[in-house]
């Protein structure tokens, strides 16, 4: 019987089709849910492909990257988070996100750049290409890369101006360039500039952007909004998503809490209100929201917009978790002082298990619980492990992208929680699926126990799914007892007979 449907399959040119199926089938028997903690974008070269399997997936949740918030600020219309996206897309060279994905011209953009920097050395903007893939002359890819670097750094002096919230006064670099002297007064010291060619800003008002760079601006905007694709993708993250999950007893987020030297939670002011912890991550997620969600135009979205990106690069944003993005530094300023970006006190903390169960208990956890934590890559290669704070907190971000292969010689984690525990994967690098094909090689992981359950192991009950079901069981009790009663009868059928 079951030889004659096999030979059935196999007669109709079928086979490809029911083996495919049948792996489908048996990934989602074997993942009942799907959690990713953040920077989806930027980490590859075709984001909106992973965003579309994600959204098939039957079921899945999605804490945000900083890298993801500043794709929803595009998204959503803010012109700093759509020239941030295009500085990133173009520093790697991934303009097929853009163009092929999500349909996306920049023709203009790369019209202008070419006219306005065409006798400048354009060298420092010439992309980081993965020597694999990368073909042709990247000029054209290094003029609009510093056509779009100059207009971004405008655009943050405007919002770094609106915002005295963000405390990021001194970053409106383009203010404090000395132009006459090819200097920047950076925080007090003055340093040479490694580029003085500025063709498009006003000495007198750098902030401003000019009459072309204002018509490419409302052209990426429009584009960004008509992306019909990229607002579906947008739409899946913010109803999919948010700043952190509680599940099963475990709290996840991708970047950090913020604290302070001692250990404890830093306080940040925003809108005369001082948040930490538990209060300043729903604070965020509601802030990030209303940039895509308030009315258009109004002044609740521009302000949303706004966070959005100070979500991707503030100073003590929970999302980003470093004193700065240096961004100008690497480009402008020889110093490689000026080049580090201090990591928040959290993450010297967070190796602490005392530290780790207050952040626990914040959020209303116990002690046992576990923190998943994502945003800065382990080191293993050095000897770093993802296991932190005596087993409390996993790190599980190990770099998936292959550019991240080199720094942390692995090519990822994933963390596996079943009724047996806790385990962590560590995945080797895959090269490409003809050489395992050829080869018979598939991805080689390592696996190793986070916390496994000594005693009974976990039943369905025990875990969130589980409480679920006892309360609908409860109110189908409920719902018994009150027919019994005659506190509700039984509703005739909706058939009439006259």
């Amino acid at each position: 019987y079951y030889g004659q449907i096999v030979g059935s399959i196999i007669g109709n040119g079928r086979a490809d089709r029911f083996i495919v199926r049948l792996c489908e089938l048996i990934k989602r028997l074997a993942v009942d849910k799907l959690h990713i903690v953040g920077d989806l974008f930027d980490r590859g070269p075709r984001p909106d492909r992973i965003l579309d399997s994600l959204m098939a997936h039957h079921q899945v949740d999605i804490q945000w990257g900083n890298h993801d918030v500043v794709w929803m600020g595009a998204a959503a219309g803010s012109p700093l988070c759509i020239m941030t996206v295009l500085k990133t897309t173009l520093a790697y060279n991934n303009l097929d996100t853009l163009e092929g994905g999500y349909g996306i011209s920049l023709r203009r953009l790369e019209r202008f750049a070419q006219h306005t920097y065409a006798d400048s050395d354009v060298s420092r903007w010439l992309p980081h290409a993965d020597q694999r893939t990368a073909a042709g002359d990247l000029t054209a890819a290094a003029r609009m890369h510093k056509a779009v670097t100059i207009m971004m750094l405008k655009l943050e002096a405007q919002v770094i101006a609106r915002n005295p919230d963000f405390d990021l006064q001194g970053r409106d670099f383009l203010n404090h360039i000395d132009f006459a002297a090819g200097t920047v007064d950076y925080f007090g010291t003055t340093y040479p500039l490694l580029d003085c060619d500025f063709p498009t800003v006003d000495r007198a008002n750098p902030a401003a952007l000019t009459a072309d760079e204002e018509k490419i601006t409302a052209e990426l905007v429009r584009s960004f909004a008509e992306s019909e694709r990229l607002q579906r993708h947008v739409q899946f993250l913010y109803a999919h998503g948010a700043f952190y999950k509680m599940c099963n007893g475990n709290l996840l987020y991708h970047g950090a809490v913020p604290m302070t030297g001692d250990g404890a939670f830093a306080a940040i002011r925003f809108e005369g209100t001082a948040r930490s912890g538990k209060q300043l991550f729903d604070y965020c997620d509601r802030r990030a929201r209303q940039g895509y969600s308030a009315p258009a135009g109004s002044p609740a979205r521009l302000a949303g917009q706004d966070f959005l990106w100070y979500l991707w690069c503030g100073r003590l944003s929970p999302l980003f978790g470093r004193s700065a993005m240096t961004t100008f530094e690497r480009l402008y300023v020889a110093d490689p002082a000026t080049h580090e970006e201090v990591k928040d006190p959290y993450y010297t903390w967070y190796n602490d298990e005392a530290a780790c169960r207050r952040i626990l208990a914040e959020f209303g956890l116990p002690g046992t619980s576990h923190i998943v934590n994502g945003h800065v890559p382990v080191r293993e290669k050095n000897g770093e492990s993802p296991i932190k704070g005596g087993g409390r907190l996993v790190v599980i971000d190990g770099g998936f992208c292959r550019a991240y292969h080199e720094k942390t010689g692995i090519a990822g984690y994933t963390l596996v929680y079943s009724s047996h525990g806790m385990s962590l994967r560590t995945h080797q690098p895959f090269e490409n699926t003809a050489k395992a094909v050829q080869e018979n090689l598939d991805i080689l992981s390592r696996v190793d126990v986070v916390d496994d359950n000594h005693t009974d192991r976990v039943l369905v009950e025990h875990v969130d799914e589980g409480a679920n079901l006892h309360a609908q069981v409860a109110d189908l009790h409920r719902l018994i007892s009150a027919y019994r009663t005659g506190l509700i009868k039984e509703q005739p059928t909706k058939d009439t007979i006259w």
